[in-house]
């Protein structure tokens, strides 16, 4: 299959987890979501187009910062209490709380990205996107840059491992994969990941998105997981391993 292999740098970046808030902690590699959103941003796709994506890559440490955080309850505003006064189109004034709070960040990242679209025809479209932006491209939070430093399009097939191979980079590798393939063992941790959405209409005027959640691995780089010779694995042209989802 022909696909699209990314490899990126980032210096400081955050991929939240949704259930964070007062410390907004980070992946160790970005959602599927959070790939998935940026390659859609990227190619102008208004739309979602079926796509596989496979995550992987490194950080050198971690970082905390502090950010401004604002609540807003919908109360009356309150001198002294609430730091903010905005008011509505009836006049009506609501007070918000203006505090600090923590943000963990990864430093120097690096990415290698496989993307496979259902539609070959849209590789083009996407590595064309992905080369020459119409603005430049972030991955996790708005101001978290994204340097491309190599973009290549690519033949993944499956392919058998020689030699008994380490891991180059981490990666996120779906539970399924796991279970299915007998013939290594990953150490890692669990993550539910998102990937897509639908958009579900609780009432009228009420929408919420729906997620397609991933049980996926993060697999570190390390000398206690290791891909067995004779196994048999996704790999591009260039002998990068892919775990699509």
């Amino acid at each position: 299959m022909k696909g699209i292999r990314i490899e990126a740098y980032q210096n400081l970046v955050n991929y939240r987890k949704p259930a964070s808030f007062q410390l907004k902690e980070t992946f160790p590699l970005p959602p599927y979501s959070t790939v998935i959103g940026m390659i859609h941003a990227a190619c102008k796709f208004t739309s979602y187009v079926p796509m596989k994506v496979s995550v992987q890559g490194r950080y050198h440490s971690k970082v905390n910062d502090l950010w401004t955080r604002y609540e807003f309850a919908g109360n009356s505003f309150e001198e002294g209490r609430h730091q903010v006064k905005v008011s509505d189109e009836s006049g009506k004034t609501y007070g918000i709380t203006r505090g600090v709070a923590t943000a963990e960040l990864l430093v120097d990242v690096e990415l290698v990205i496989h993307v496979v679209p259902e539609d070959e025809s849209l590789v083009g479209t996407i590595r064309e996107a992905m080369r020459s932006p119409q603005e430049f491209l972030s991955l996790g939070r708005r101001e978290d840059l994204l340097q491309i430093t190599n973009i290549k399009e690519v033949e993944i097939e499956e392919g058998e491992i020689e030699d008994d191979q380490l891991f180059k980079f981490d990666i996120y590798v779906p539970q399924s994969a796991i279970e299915e393939e007998q013939s290594y063992k990953l150490l890692g941790t669990s993550y539910l990941l998102n990937k897509t959405y639908q958009l579900i209409e609780l009432s009228k005027g009420k929408v919420i998105r729906q997620w397609e959640k991933i049980n996926a691995f993060h697999i570190p780089a390390s000398n206690t997981n290791s891909l067995y010779a004779d196994s048999i694995l996704d790999l591009d042209e260039d002998g990068f391993v892919v775990f699509l989802v």
